[in-house]
């Protein structure tokens, strides 16, 4: 055991282990948002979510072995599936928007899944669906409506489908608090790859272009950024209450912008930002006003 004083080591504290894997969550889901658009430019988008998933099993063979233990217990299978087959449809989704849509509008309109979150638990776990939740759902709305902007010409369709997505993504979101409860956050990325690569390959042959060398680099971008993506959150998820890690995570939507700009050339628009930060505000107040809630009730 060290005797170093522990202000030397910030990492030590909770909430500084909370702050650091939502650093090495935004990375990767950036690194895997570059390296899907670069993938697509060669291959299918069905060939992107296969080879993403088979990088990601070759990661788990190297260093999670150790897991396996836990997975061959079978715990929430059925859990388990129906979770990947509702956030494999949403990837396929928002890998559409990565490649037709500029990367920060991706992850703006992403940031309307706490309001999917919001909706899919009144429906499923039958939780109260509070005032300051419809609010932000409205909110969520007129943020969507400032990034879209109907009245500006016609709307993409991608900007549609990234909003599916989100849905998806918050659908996703509520059974992976479900399985927290039983399964470690390892185990859940390692029934991630299991069961969304079979997925993936199935759907891979029927769109197959052929595979080069140069996308190679690619591929462990976009896989080990996913992977990596997927067991930051879940860490993150364990140490930080939801009305920190919402405003945190929404820095993907100007590191977004910056990678787009840098290595895309994409012009930064400031109707992104405006609606990215109503959509963020909406649920930040929503989830804070809620967290005081349940203190003063404790």
């Amino acid at each position: 055991m060290s005797n170093q004083p522990a202000g030397i080591f910030p990492l030590q504290s909770v909430f500084a282990q909370g702050l650091f894997w939502m650093a090495l969550s935004m990375g990767s889901f950036i690194a895997m948002s570059v390296g899907s658009r670069e993938l697509a430019e060669t291959l299918s988008i069905r060939q992107v979510l296969f080879f993403r998933a088979l990088v990601g099993l070759f990661v788990l063979l190297a260093v999670g072995r150790a897991l396996f233990p836990e997975v061959r217990r079978m715990t929430q299978v059925r859990l388990h599936v129906i979770r990947n087959v509702v956030h494999f449809t949403a990837q396929y989704f928002w890998t559409i928007g990565i490649v037709l849509l500029p990367l920060a509008s991706v992850f703006a309109l992403e940031f309307t899944m706490p309001i999917w979150v919001a909706l899919f638990a009144w429906l499923l776990l039958r939780e109260r669906l509070t005032q300051r939740r419809i609010l932000a759902t409205i909110g969520g709305f007129v943020g969507v409506l400032v990034i879209v902007r109907p009245g500006a010409g016609m709307i993409d369709p991608a900007a549609g489908l990234v909003l599916v997505a989100a849905a998806g993504y918050g659908l996703s979101l509520i059974m992976v608090k479900r399985l927290t409860q039983h399964c470690s956050p390892g185990a859940i990325v390692v029934w991630m790859i299991l069961i969304q690569l079979p997925l993936g390959f199935i759907a891979a042959v029927t769109d197959w272009r052929p595979v080069h060398l140069t996308d190679v680099p690619w591929m462990v971008v976009a896989g080990a950024g996913a992977l990596a993506a997927h067991y930051c959150q879940a860490q993150a998820l364990k140490r930080l209450e939801a009305s920190v890690v919402i405003p945190i995570d929404f820095l993907r939507v100007p590191l977004a912008a910056l990678a787009g700009f840098y290595l895309y050339g994409e012009a930064i628009d400031i109707w992104v930002f405006l609606g990215g930060a109503i959509i963020l505000l909406s649920n930040f107040q929503a989830v804070l006003a809620e967290q005081r809630e349940k203190r003063q009730q404790a």
